[in-house]
C-alpha cells in the first residue's frame, strides 16, 4: 500500500470516529434551542454555536471509541481503531481538538454559552470513561450531554437558561430510552430493559403535548411532527420489545438517534413556527443519506 493509499484510509478511519451523521443531530439541538430562546437579531451567534456543538459531539464520540478500544477489539473488530486504521494516540489528539474547539467557540457567544459547552464536553468524558458502564448512571448521563446541548441553544439569550431549564428534561428522557435500549444491542438480556427504554419515550410524548401549556408554545402547530415523531419512534421500539433480536434493537437504537432530529423540529415549531420547524426537520434526510455510509451507533 503506498502512502497516498494509506493517508486516504486513514484519513476515512479518523472520518468514521467522528459519526458525521450524528453530528447533523447535534446541529438540530441547537436550532431547537434557539427557537425556544425567542433570540431575535445577528445570526452569527447562532453560528458560532452551531460550530461549538460539532464540536462537542464529535469530540465526545470519539472518545467513545478511544475508551472502548479494547472491548471493542473483542465485540467490534472492525471499528477504526481495532481494525488498526485508526490510532488511540491519533483518535484522542482528534478528540481533544474538537472539544476544545467546542468550548472555545461558545466562548465567542458568552461566558454562559461556555459554562454549558463546559458541562456537555465534561459530561461526555464521564459517559465515555465510566457512565455508559452503569446501568441507571449511563442513560442519565447520555441524556444530560443532549439536553445540555439543547440549552447550549437557548445560551443564545443568556438569560432564558434559566427559564427553559426543564427542556432538558424531554432531551434527557428520550436519550435515556435510547441509551437504555442500546444496552440490548450486542447481548439481548431481560425484556425490564426494553419496557423501561419503551416507557420513556411514551413520557417524553406526553411532555410534547404537555408544552402545550405554556403560553409561547403552539402545540396545534406541533402536532403534525409529534405525530412524525411517534410514528418514526414508536414502531421500531415496540418492535424491539416483541421481537427482541440484537438486530431490531440495533434498527430501533438507529431510528432512534436519527429521530432526535424530528424530536428537535417538533419544539422548533412549537415554540417558532411550521415553517422553522421544517427547517430543522430538512436536516433528517442529510442524516439518513450520512447514516448510510457512516455508523450511527
Amino acid at each position: 500500500m503506498n502512502t497516498a493509499t494509506f493517508s486516504r484510509n486513514s484519513l476515512w478511519a479518523y472520518l468514521q470516529l467522528l459519526r458525521p451523521a450524528n453530528i447533523v443531530t447535534a446541529w438540530a439541538d441547537v436550532l431547537a434551542g434557539f427557537a425556544a430562546s425567542g433570540y431575535v437579531g445577528d445570526l452569527t451567534p447562532l453560528a458560532w454555536l452551531l460550530l461549538a456543538t460539532t464540536g462537542l459531539y464529535g469530540g465526545g464520540i470519539v472518545f467513545n471509541d478511544v475508551f472502548d478500544a479494547q472491548l471493542d477489539a473483542v465485540e467490534r473488530p472492525e471499528r477504526p481503531i481495532p481494525s488498526g486504521r485508526a490510532s488511540v494516540l491519533g483518535a484522542t489528539i482528534l478528540g481533544s481538538s474538537f472539544l476544545s474547539v467546542g468550548v472555545i467557540a461558545a466562548l465567542q457567544v458568552s461566558w454562559k454559552s461556555a459554562t454549558v459547552a463546559a458541562i456537555v464536553a465534561s459530561a461526555a468524558l464521564l459517559y465515555d470513561a465510566v457512565g455508559k458502564h452503569n446501568a441507571v448512571l449511563g442513560p442519565i448521563n447520555m441524556g444530560v450531554c443532549r439536553g445540555g446541548n439543547l440549552l447550549l441553544g437557548v445560551s443564545v439569550a443568556p438569560a432564558m437558561v434559566g427559564e427553559y431549564w426543564y427542556l432538558a428534561l424531554i432531551a434527557i428522557a428520550y436519550i435515556a430510552g435510547i441509551t437504555t435500549l442500546s444496552r440490548d444491542e450486542v447481548k439481548v438480556s431481560n425484556s425490564t430493559t426494553r419496557v423501561t427504554a419503551l416507557s420513556l419515550i411514551v413520557i417524553v410524548l406526553i411532555g410534547l403535548l404537555a408544552l402545550g401549556l405554556l403560553n409561547n408554545y403552539e402545540v396545534l402547530t406541533a402536532l403534525p411532527f409529534i405525530v412524525l415523531f411517534a410514528t418514526r419512534v414508536l414502531l421500531p421500539f415496540i418492535k424491539a420489545v416483541r421481537q427482541p433480536t440484537p438486530e431490531q434493537i440495533r434498527i430501533a437504537v438507529k431510528a432512534g438517534v436519527l429521530s432526535l432530529i424530528v424530536l428537535d423540529a417538533t419544539l422548533a415549531a412549537g415554540f417558532a413556527s411550521w415553517t422553522y420547524g421544517l427547517l430543522v426537520l430538512s436536516l433528517l434526510p442529510i442524516s439518513m443519506a450520512l447514516a448510510r455510509i457512516f455508523a450511527v451507533t
